[in-house]
């Protein structure tokens, strides 16, 4: 499975859900079980790599903002909603954290944000598929640090600082 396909894939799926996270996740797992095992765990290391290279401060910024805060956790499940976001929104993010605010059509707190189950579907079509657990994908782990210059997820004035289109769009922490 080539990049164009992963987006293909990711893209449909999403406009099938209508932009739910949850109803997007159980689409992208049935559509995966339609591939060979080896194809979804090519999908799982496309997915990874993009998860992984998220793992950045200044998008853990734009996440704060976006949520009203974000823990560990928290941002997890924001890096896999901005990969099910697409190509444009992801790349756009990764450039630019602030340019969320021009790459978004909407973000409602209550839905929005928490892609926790995507990051789930290769697994669990690859286990539906196999009835094996993945394996190993064979990539290098997130690094103990996210990358770039540390953001002080409290400071309001700081985030307003460095993420001005986002907290003039989206409002406060």
């Amino acid at each position: 499975m080539d990049e164009t396909e992963f987006w293909e894939i990711i893209d449909s799926t999403r406009e099938a859900a209508e932009g739910d996270p949850e109803d997007h996740a159980d689409l992208l797992v049935e559509r995966l079980v339609q591939f060979d095992p080896d194809s979804v765990l090519d999908f799982a290391r496309h997915f990874e790599a993009r998860y992984n290279r998220a793992y950045r401060w200044d998008l853990w910024g734009a996440a704060a903002v976006l949520l009203g805060g974000a823990s560990d956790d928290a941002f997890d499940y924001f890096r896999c909603w901005l990969i099910g976001q697409g190509r444009e929104v992801f790349e756009g993010a990764v450039h630019d954290p602030d340019d969320l605010a021009e790459l978004l059509d909407d973000f409602d707190e209550e839905l929005d944000g928490d892609g926790e189950e995507l990051g789930y579907a290769a697994d669990e079509a690859y286990e539906q598929l196999t009835g094996v657990v993945a394996p190993d994908l064979g990539l290098p782990p997130q690094p103990a640090e996210p990358a770039g210059t540390p953001v002080n997820l409290d400071d309001e004035t700081a985030l307003a600082a460095r993420f001005p289109s986002l907290m003039d769009r989206f409002g406060a922490v």
